[in-house]
């Protein structure tokens, strides 16, 4: 009977690989759809609460509270003769503990392409999918893939950490060491960080996906930046994690201010960015 227990017990292992579900950015995927399709029925103040966590933060300009922020607003169905704002996947990440993930595209109202948008989102404890940030960047999206395009999925991390606070405070660390040489050079401070598959947003320019454009979208950024973290979150498996930090920099003598959201991934060359936009 033992000799029996000792056989079958591989054949289990095996089976149980087998039917283990394979993780994919599908459900954020779906998730931001429903989100979009229902902004389109239902307006943005319905839409935007109803998918919404209740600590989801956006930029209105400055920093908000999605809740608060709209709590305030008048409710108002959405006007079937004006102009609907819509958006749609064409990138998309999550977590191999498939709790957190993200997705970015164009955005516009009607056929009148305004940029693109990224949102960030997290399993709640019900299952049900909300998003926690959502941020965008105005740029020429016109030559974007048109809603129902295929989505490039961000391969899932093979890495994790011990729990989602360690790996929120390696990143911190590691943002910490940026936003000091961001002082003194902003570019440099991304050296060695970048992914391969990193995106980039700025205004103004198509997402920079490789190294070429990555290039670029650096060398129209500011030359210094003076960071302030703001907050941010990881996966279960602690192999995702997001941030956000007030940015304020220089044009001319005059000052500006801004933000960075950047999603990172833990990777075998350690914790790399695979997301980064300056708002």
């Amino acid at each position: 009977m033992i000799r029996t227990l000792f056989i079958a017990a591989p054949a289990l292992i095996v089976a149980a690989c087998a039917t283990a579900p394979t993780i994919t950015p599908a459900p954020v995927v779906a998730a931001e759809r429903a989100f979009a399709e229902d902004g389109y029925a239902r307006g943005v103040k319905a839409s935007f609460t109803a998918y919404a966590a209740p600590d989801a933060v956006m930029f209105a300009p400055q920093r908000v509270y999605v809740h608060d922020f709209f709590n305030v607003q008048p409710d108002a169905p959405p006007d079937a003769s004006g102009p609907h704002l819509v958006w749609w996947p064409l990138a998309a990440g999550i977590s191999s503990s498939g709790d957190l993930g993200f997705t970015t595209g164009p955005y516009a109202y009607d056929e009148d392409r305004r940029g693109y948008y990224f949102t960030v989102w997290q399993r709640q404890p019900d299952g049900e999918w909300k998003w926690v940030i959502d941020a965008g960047v105005e740029a020429d999206a016109a030559a974007a893939p048109g809603r129902g395009a295929p989505v490039d999925y961000l391969p899932v991390a093979t890495l994790g950490s011990v729990s989602p606070d360690t790996a929120f405070s390696d990143v911190m660390v590691i943002e910490g060491k940026m936003a000091s040489e961001a002082q003194q050079d902003a570019r440099a401070a991304y050296e060695g960080k970048l992914a391969p598959e990193a995106r980039m947003h700025i205004e103004g320019l198509v997402p920079a996906t490789d190294e070429a454009s990555r290039s670029t979208s650096l060398q129209v950024r500011p030359a210094t930046l003076s960071l302030t973290p703001l907050g941010g979150g990881a996966s279960g498996a602690g192999d995702l994690v997001w941030t956000y930090s007030s940015a304020e920099w220089t044009v001319g003598e005059s000052p500006a201010t801004g933000f960075v959201v950047r999603v990172w991934q833990k990777r075998e060359a350690g914790w790399q960015i695979v997301f980064d936009e300056l708002i």
